[in-house]
């Protein structure tokens, strides 16, 4: 019976077998469906009315196409009503048609009550589930920047001579340590130590050491461009006269002096022509092996009395050192413990001995007020760290020089180091303040110069703080 009632639904096979055997072509699932039984439409009224919308005239199917269309766009559900209770056609732009069956009443409220529900599961999972730190996390971006390896050649030349400037004492003292761990060196390295210990060459004030070559190498332009640092005049010194230029501030390791005064790098010649000057520095470190002899012959010389007398008295273009000139951080230990960055703190009030050396000697007094040698480093600051201020002052005392508790940059890095940061420098030398020698000054004569010496600091700052310092740096302050 069943057999029979198959080949009454239709003469055409349906299968995609059979079809294929009779050489017909694939009959679609919308072809088929649409090719209901007869008996099961004298059954159902609602087929009965579809089997008679099959049977329409052309006018007839041609308005249903059109209502079908308008199931399509979704704009009249009547139009779903004239298809049927049991699917929906639609229609794209091409004339293609698919075949969908009809969502009954309410499925879109149904749809949306079960995402509400699964969303309120999930938020009741999360609040109840507690997880661990997830691994890895935090390196996605370092604390520490990090400098890219396509730098250009001349930045990296630039960080390696500030390195080795920087590190110059560690170096010489590491590389005569290892020259004393070879016993075919110790009949050079004896004498030589010896003559190290009793030698006066940093305060004799002849400056025979002296190398007009090696202030001049190219690679102190490296140096001085790795700030980048500028030296600028007020007015023309005559070299006719000698001079004591003051320095400030001190800073950490005072970076622009070195590069002003200790080379040829910023033009201190060609700027102040027929005047040699020395950068002075701590007796002791002419007592280190190996880096006396460097300081020797980038002129250095000791900033003890004797040794600037000596210069002052001696040589020089009429042999009683007229055109001579020295420089003295004025500051000392004491002032880079207050070397601060976005300040301007000197420690100056109580300075007056390189008064009364220009005064004995007859040498004019020079301010030089360097804009950024505080931004070169950060540093403990004494009002967050008391007791270590205290302990460094304490060191100072007894050993006559102290060790700022610092930081920087890194030579691969921008956030932790021992380098300074690349910050201007720029080193405004002030008008000279004429002095009359005498070889007892009263202490009102040495207050007077003192007094116009403060004001011509004052001057250039005012002056110059516009367009050298920092925004935010706080105003000029003597202290001490």
């Amino acid at each position: 019976m069943a057999s029979a009632e198959a080949g009454s639904l239709s003469a055409e096979p349906s299968q995609p077998a059979e079809r294929e055997e009779h050489h017909l072509a694939p009959k679609s699932y919308a072809a088929a469906a649409n090719e209901v039984p007869d008996s099961i439409i004298s059954s159902d009224p609602e087929l009965q009315d579809h089997g008679a919308q099959k049977e329409q005239n052309p006018d007839e199917a041609e308005v249903n196409r059109k209502d079908s269309d308008t199931v399509t766009n979704g704009s009249n559900s009547a139009g779903e009503a004239d298809v049927g209770g049991i699917y929906l056609n639609e229609q794209n732009s091409s004339g293609e048609r698919l075949t969908s069956a009809k969502l009954p009443e309410g499925y879109d409220d149904q749809l949306m009550q079960t995402k509400e529900h699964i969303k309120r599961a999930n938020s009741g999972r999360k609040s109840n589930l507690v997880s661990g730190r997830q691994a890895g996390k935090g390196w996605e971006r370092s604390a520490i920047r990090w400098a890219p390896l396509n730098l250009p050649l001349k930045r990296r030349l630039q960080t390696l001579v500030v390195l080795i400037h920087t590190l110059s004492i560690a170096i010489s003292l590491s590389l005569f340590f290892f020259l004393c761990a070879i016993p075919i060196m110790w009949p050079l390295l004896l004498p030589y130590t010896i003559y190290v210990l009793l030698s006066s060459a940093g305060t004799s004030g002849t400056l025979s050491h002296r190398s007009p070559m090696l202030r001049s190498l190219p690679i102190w332009s490296l140096f001085a461009s790795y700030f980048p640092a500028r030296l600028h005049r007020s007015e023309i010194l005559p070299p006719t006269r000698k001079y004591v230029f003051g320095y400030h501030p001190h800073g950490i390791i005072s970076h622009g002096a070195f590069g002003a005064f200790a080379t040829e790098a910023l033009g201190f010649s060609q700027l102040f022509p027929g005047i040699t000057n020395s950068l002075l520095t701590l007796d002791s470190n002419f007592r280190i092996p190996l880096y006396r002899d460097y300081a020797l012959g980038m002129g250095l010389a000791s900033v003890s009395r004797e040794s600037c007398e000596n210069i002052l008295s001696k040589g020089g273009a009429n042999g009683e050192g007229m055109g001579r000139a020295i420089t003295i951080v004025v500051g000392g230990a004491r002032e880079s413990l207050d070397a601060q960055p976005r300040s301007m703190r000197l420690v100056l009030k109580r300075r007056k001995g390189f008064v009364k050396l220009a005064i004995r000697t007859g040498a004019d007094l020079v301010p030089v007020l360097c804009f950024g040698e505080n931004e070169l480093y950060d540093q403990v600051s004494a009002r967050t760290h008391p007791r270590m201020h205290k302990f460094q002052l304490i060191v100072k005392n007894v050993l006559g020089f102290t060790v700022p508790f610092f930081h920087a940059r890194g030579v691969f890095n921008y956030d932790a180091g021992m380098m300074p940061y690349r910050r201007p420098l720029n080193i405004v030398v002030g008008k000279p303040i004429k002095v009359e020698q005498k070889s007892r000054p009263e202490e009102s004569y040495i207050d007077a110069i003192h007094s116009l010496y403060v004001q011509e600091l004052e001057r250039i700052w005012e002056q110059w703080k516009e367009r050298f310092a920092d925004d935010g740096t706080s105003e000029l302050e003597v202290v001490e």
